[in-house]
């Protein structure tokens, strides 16, 4: 086997449909079905994407498949992420949302989920405009293992300032790289995965 090929085999995992993934996906079924299904898809619905940059929020110093077990009642508790229904969230509910064993109950998170409604409100720019204005122009080839795939970037970085200069919190460059991931803006599905 030559070095090149050795990053992508281990970077990647064959599951009992036959199917090359990232190996990431393997751990656990939700995984799968969220590498799957969406995952590296372009992602340009202004609640889905307000909600995406929530959860990549929460998920911050946790794995992803917390966040992914628990999103249907962070959903509920949040009101389905509608920001005009979030925006208007008060102390009360960050009160009962500390008590709610079902999420990740962090003081910080829930208050910049609402504050971060708040400023999606506030924009002069649809969301999505001002996010994929970020977005950077497709590499040339594919990552070929975990090492190829960055954890911060230029424009991660710069999206990171824009919107905290707009008032959001939890925006992080390493968090704006993980949404550019979950919402398609960048495509690290790495060669040989199937969804590729």
């Amino acid at each position: 086997m030559s070095e090149t090929t050795t990053p992508v085999r281990a970077a990647l995992v064959v599951g009992e449909d036959g199917l090359a993934r990232c190996s990431w996906s393997a751990a656990d079924p939700e995984y799968r079905r969220y590498h799957d299904e969406e995952w590296g898809r372009p992602q340009h619905d202004p609640r889905a994407l307000y909600e995406k940059l929530c959860l990549e929020g929460f998920q911050a110093g946790l794995s992803w498949i917390t966040i992914l077990r628990r999103r249907p009642a962070f959903r509920e508790a949040f009101l389905g992420f509608e920001p005009e229904r979030v925006a208007a969230m008060t102390e009360a509910d960050v009160q009962r949302l500390l008590q709610d064993e079902r999420i990740i109950r962090h003081r910080g998170k829930i208050e910049a989920t609402i504050s971060n409604a708040r400023a999606v409100l506030a924009l002069e720019v649809p969301l999505e405009e001002l996010m994929w204005s970020f977005a950077p122009k497709p590499l040339d080839r594919r990552p070929r293992g975990w090492d190829d795939v960055p954890a911060v970037t230029p424009e991660s970085t710069a999206l990171s300032k824009e919107l905290r200069r707009r008032g959001f919190r939890f925006v992080g460059p390493t968090t704006m790289y993980a949404l550019m991931q979950a919402t398609g803006m960048v495509d690290d599905h790495l060669e040989g995965c199937f969804r590729a």
